[in-house]
């Protein structure tokens, strides 16, 4: 079914270009610093909610644009280490490994 909002959303790149399509406040200071992470996180809604998501029009647009408000609300309130949007915030902390000599020389 056809959806005009998804000719507009392909004409946009940048976090600020969202959020100003949608008519979402912001403070330039924080999508500067997580322009990608607020990115990913509206991806990481949307994915979420597709199932129950409005397959057109007016309904639809309100909720990509809820969903990218708290997005960006997200890192309003937090920042992008404690959020983990991305693989590498989410990988345990550098540790010592022990690797036994026998296991180099079998090799």
């Amino acid at each position: 079914m056809y959806d005009p909002l998804d000719d507009d959303l392909e004409d946009l790149s940048s976090a600020e270009d969202f959020l100003d399509y949608f008519g979402i406040e912001y403070a330039s200071s924080v999508v500067h610093v997580n322009r990608l992470h607020i990115l990913q996180r509206f991806h990481d809604y949307l994915e979420t909610a597709a199932a129950q998501m409005p397959a057109t029009g007016a309904p639809r647009r309100t909720a990509y644009k809820t969903l990218l408000e708290r997005a960006y609300l997200d890192f309003v309130r937090s920042d992008a280490r404690t959020e983990k949007v991305f693989k590498v915030f989410r990988r345990p902390a550098p540790g010592t490994a022990f690797v036994p000599l026998q296991q180099l020389a079998a090799k």
